[in-house]
């Protein structure tokens, strides 16, 4: 990622309040993948003027921007993360709902293999995995 969702906000023309900035930074700052409310609990903590009405308008407008990608992982919460990360998978725990990042570069190479095998060159990919966790003992 060559720079901050901020400065991209700003390369895009995007208006920046100094609410929008806050939700930038804390969008910056996470290394999970937070839903609106989480994210309105992290940016109130910053500026509490900040309302959620603020937080869902603005994580609409980044979006919409290209900035964010929303995840749908069948829990019934749209989450966020920057659009401009390293390429990665996610494994979804199904029990406590953690989203694991991963890069596995066997995976990545059967993709393609798949892809070219089908007479096609692969321009990208999401793959989510659900599990549950293997009991030990």
């Amino acid at each position: 990622m060559s720079d901050t969702i901020e400065a991209r906000c700003a390369q895009n023309g995007l208006r920046m309040t100094e609410q929008r900035r806050v939700i930038a930074r804390v969008l910056d700052e996470a290394d999970d993948h937070p839903d609106v409310e989480e994210l309105y609990a992290r940016a109130s903590a910053v500026d509490p003027r900040i309302s959620i009405a603020t937080v869902y308008r603005t994580v609409k407008l980044f979006e919409e921007a290209g900035i964010l990608e929303k995840l749908e992982f069948g829990d019934g919460r749209a989450r966020y993360e920057d659009a401009e990360r390293d390429h990665h998978d996610h494994l979804i725990d199904m029990n406590s709902g953690a989203v694991i990042e991963f890069v596995d570069p066997e995976i990545e190479a059967l993709q393609e293999k798949i892809a070219e095998k089908l007479g096609y060159r692969l321009k990208g990919h999401k793959l989510e995995l659900y599990g549950v966790p293997i009991k030990k003992g």
